[in-house]
């Protein structure tokens, strides 16, 4: 079983800015020492677990092709696709 995490008001404030500011769970993970699920628990709990959206026409976009660059990059970050081509089922051998 995961040893408990007891948060202090400084991590705290450290988490609401970062998530605020767009960062990610897993780069605040890095930051305090911690798993990423601990820390998009603690967001969570703390209210500021999803990015802000700054861009209020953003939701009234177009969808993005397959293997939009913008999309396609989001899917695979810190995966071992990352920095891979797409490839759609066409291309695929």
């Amino acid at each position: 079983m995961p040893e408990k995490i007891i948060w202090t008001d400084g991590q705290d404030t450290q988490i609401r800015r970062l998530r605020t500011e767009g960062a990610s769970c897993d780069v605040i993970a890095l930051l305090l020492g911690v798993t990423q699920a601990a820390v998009a628990e603690r967001a969570r709990h703390l209210g500021v677990d999803t990015k802000p959206v700054t861009d209020p026409d953003q939701a009234d976009r177009p969808p993005m092709p397959a293997g939009h660059p913008a999309s396609w990059g989001a899917l695979t970050r810190g995966t071992t696709l990352q920095d891979v081509p797409f490839r759609g089922p066409n291309t695929i051998r």
